[in-house]
């Protein structure tokens, strides 16, 4: 090859390089921004709820699973009282490094007094392998 194309070859590689990685910084960014804005909006969701009260200890989210392009975890919400009560519930969703990678709002409906009920957290999109659901915030109400 002559020289002159090997350098032109060699810059068109490094350009076509640079390009790339500010494209995945650029999309990155857009994933970053998505999961800010939906994060926010699980929190005014809960922050719609009137009169409830802490009770993050009566839920509990089961393992992730597939659920189509989605990714889906079984929310459990075992009411101590001896009335019945809504849950509004708060899921997180982190992939593998720990990262929050998307947030979703579960409601649970009439619980039973010393009953329990399952709801879906439902990932808004799709996410990668090995993600996990952690419960961020109940109420009970």
């Amino acid at each position: 090859m002559r020289p002159h194309l090997t350098a032109l070859t060699t810059a068109a590689a490094l350009l076509a390089l640079t390009g790339c990685e500010a494209a995945k910084d650029a999309a990155g960014d857009i994933v970053s921004s998505a999961t800010a804005a939906v994060a926010s909006a699980a929190q005014e969701k809960m922050n719609e709820v009137k009169d409830g009260v802490n009770a993050t200890g009566d839920v509990k989210a089961g393992k992730t699973r597939a659920d189509g392009d989605r990714t889906a975890a079984d929310v459990t919400a075992t009411n101590p009282k001896d009335s019945a009560a809504d849950y509004t519930v708060m899921v997180t969703f982190h992939d593998r490094d720990g990262n929050v990678v998307d947030t979703v709002v579960v409601t649970l409906n009439a619980v039973a007094p010393k009953q329990s009920k399952t709801g879906t957290a439902r990932s808004n999109r799709s996410l990668p392998d090995g993600t996990t659901a952690d419960i961020t915030r109940a109420l009970r109400h």
